[in-house]
C-alpha cells in the first residue's frame, strides 16, 4: 500500500524494439509474373489487373523483404537488441527468451527450414548472455505467435518461474513464397520484440488474456503445398493459404475472443484507446473491428482506434503486432500515440487455426 493505493504484481512491457527491412517490393514489381490457380490453371488476366484487385481487397501497396544474406534469427536479434536498449536492462537478468516464428531460418534459394538450434538459442548466443538460467525456446503458433509468447510469459511470471522475459516475433516469409500464387503478394518480412517484467504496479500491466485453437478442417487453412506452376518440382513446397476460408473464420471467431478478453479484464469497450490487430488484410481487420463493436451494440467505430501498417509493410506474420506497437509507442506512426493509463488490446489470428488477445494498460 502506498499513499492510500494498493499495488499488485503485474506483467508490464518494459521496452520494445523492431526491425523493418529496407528492401521495398511494390505491387508493380509483380507485373512481369504469370499467375496460376491452386488447380495449376493459368489465370488469363494481366498481372497489373490482378495486383490492382489485390490492393483493393488487402490495402497492401508494398511490402518489405530482407537481403539475401539475412535470416529470421538475424532480424530477430536486431529487434531484441533494440528492445533491451529501450528497457535499459542488463541482458544477463533476462530469465526467458521466447522466439515466435513459423519457418525458422530459411537460407535463400533453399526452401528448407532450419531450427537447429532454436532461433531463441541463436539470439541468446548473439546477445552474449552467459546466464544458464536464461531459458531460450521457440513458439510455433502461426501469426499469433508473438502474442502467445507474451501470454506464456505472463503465466510463467504468475507461477514464480521467471521475472523477466524477452519475447521476439520474427519471420522471413519471402523465402517460402510461390511466385506463381497471387496470394503470396500478401506476405513480407520483419521482426519485433519486447522486454516483459513482473513487478509491483498500481495500474499498468496485463489485465487479461484469451486464446483458442480450432483444428478441425481449420487446421489446414494455412499449410505447406506444391507450387501453382504446373511444371514446378512437386517436392519443393511453399506457404499456401485458403484465403476465403481464413477470412470467414477470422470474421466469425476473432471478435468473440477479443470480447472474452475484455470481459475477463472487466474493461468496457469504451475504455479501449487502441486495438493492435494482426496486419493481415485491411478489409478483414476493419470487418473484425466492426463485428467486435457490434457485440457491444455499437455501430460507430471510434476514429483512430486501429493503427495500421499493412499498406506499406504487408503481412509479416508474427512480426506485425510487435512492430506496429513499437512504432506507435515511439511516436513513429503518424496520427497515433499512446500514453500512460491507456487501455490497449492486442489480437491476432493465424495458422492452426489459432486466435489470441491480450488486454493491457499502458
Amino acid at each position: 500500500m502506498h499513499g492510500g493505493f494498493y499495488f499488485m504484481k503485474r506483467t508490464i512491457i518494459r521496452g520494445t524494439g523492431s526491425y523493418i527491412p529496407a528492401g521495398v517490393k511494390r505491387n508493380q514489381d509483380f507485373h512481369h509474373l504469370t499467375f496460376f490457380t491452386e488447380k495449376q490453371e493459368k489465370i488469363d488476366k494481366p498481372a497489373a489487373e490482378i495486383t490492382g484487385k489485390f490492393q483493393q481487397i488487402t490495402g497492401i501497396k508494398e511490402r518489405r523483404y530482407v537481403p539475401e544474406d539475412v535470416e529470421a534469427s538475424d532480424i530477430g536479434y536486431e529487434a531484441a537488441k533494440r528492445a533491451l536498449e529501450d528497457a535499459s536492462i542488463d541482458p544477463e537478468k533476462i530469465d526467458q527468451i521466447i522466439f515466435a516464428h513459423n519457418f525458422g531460418d530459411v537460407v535463400k534459394h533453399t526452401i528448407q527450414t532450419d531450427i537447429l538450434p532454436a532461433l531463441a538459442s541463436r539470439v541468446k548466443h548473439r546477445l552474449g548472455i552467459k546466464n544458464p538460467y536464461c531459458v531460450a525456446y521457440d513458439v510455433l503458433f502461426g501469426c499469433p505467435g508473438w502474442i502467445q509468447g507474451v501470454i506464456q510469459s505472463d503465466a510463467y511470471f504468475k507461477s514464480g518461474q521467471a521475472k523477466r522475459s524477452l519475447v521476439i516475433g520474427g519471420e522471413t516469409l519471402s523465402r517460402v513464397l510461390d511466385v506463381y500464387d497471387r496470394d503470396s503478394m500478401i506476405f513480407s518480412d520483419g521482426a519485433g520484440a519486447c522486454v516483459l517484467e513482473y513487478t509491483d504496479s498500481f495500474e499498468s500491466g496485463i489485465l487479461s488474456t484469451a486464446a483458442m485453437s480450432h483444428t478441425q478442417d481449420e487446421a489446414y487453412y494455412l499449410h505447406l503445398g506444391k507450387s501453382n506452376f504446373p511444371e514446378a518440382d512437386p517436392r519443393i513446397r511453399f506457404i499456401k493459404m485458403k484465403g476465403r476460408k481464413v477470412y470467414e473464420y477470422a470474421l466469425k471467431h476473432v471478435p468473440v475472443a477479443m470480447k472474452e478478453c475484455l470481459d475477463k479484464a472487466e474493461v468496457d469497450i469504451s475504455e479501449v484507446k487502441k486495438i493492435f490487430i494482426h496486419q493481415a488484410n485491411e478489409k478483414l481487420d476493419e470487418g473484425v473491428i466492426k463485428r467486435l463493436y457490434r457485440l457491444y451494440g455499437i455501430k460507430e467505430i471510434p476514429e483512430g482506434i486501429m493503427p495500421m501498417s499493412v499498406h506499406e509493410l504487408g503481412n509479416s506474420s508474427v512480426a506485425t503486432v510487435p512492430t506496429l506497437f513499437d512504432r506507435v509507442a515511439k511516436g513513429k506512426l503518424k496520427g497515433h500515440h499512446i500514453q500512460t493509463g491507456d487501455v490497449v488490446l492486442f489480437a491476432s489470428v493465424g495458422a492452426g487455426m489459432n486466435i489470441n488477445a491480450v488486454c493491457y494498460r499502458v
